[in-house]
C-alpha cells in the first residue's frame, strides 16, 4: 500500500501564496504519476494539477498561470506551489497517485488539507 501525506494548507488572505507538499510512502509500488484535486463546499471534487514521472503536467484552467506543480520522484513528493490565491480557492485540496506494482494498478488518495483563502 502507498500513503500519502499532505502538508502546508492554511489560512491566506487574497493575493497571498501557499505551498502544499505531499509526500508519497515507501512500498513495492511505484509512483509513475501525482497530481491535486479539491473539493469545495456544496461542489464536486475537481482536478486541480497533475504531473507524471516523466514532468509532464496538467492544470486546470481557473489555475493556469497562478499555481505550479512539481515532483521529485525520488523522494516520491509532489508540491503545489499557489499564488495569487483568491476565495474562490478555497476547499480542501486532496493529494493522489497512480501507483504501480506489475499489472496491478491503483489510485491512493491522502486525507485532505485545507485551504482558506479570505478576501
Amino acid at each position: 500500500q502507498v500513503h500519502l501525506v499532505e502538508s502546508g494548507g492554511g489560512s491566506v488572505q487574497a493575493g497571498g501564496s501557499l505551498r502544499l507538499s505531499c509526500v508519497a510512502s515507501e512500498s513495492q509500488f511505484s509512483i509513475n504519476a501525482m497530481g491535486w484535486y479539491r473539493q469545495a463546499p456544496g461542489k464536486y471534487r475537481e482536478l486541480v494539477a497533475a504531473i507524471d514521472s516523466g514532468g509532464r503536467t496538467n492544470y486546470a484552467d481557473a489555475v493556469k498561470g497562478r499555481f505550479a506543480i512539481s515532483g521529485d520522484n525520488a523522494k516520491r513528493t509532489v508540491y503545489l506551489q499557489m499564488n495569487s490565491l483568491n476565495p474562490e480557492d478555497t476547499a480542501v485540496y486532496y493529494c493522489y497517485a497512480g501507483a504501480t506494482s506489475g499489472t496491478y494498478h491503483y489510485t491512493p488518495w491522502g486525507q485532505g488539507i485545507q485551504v482558506t483563502v479570505s478576501s
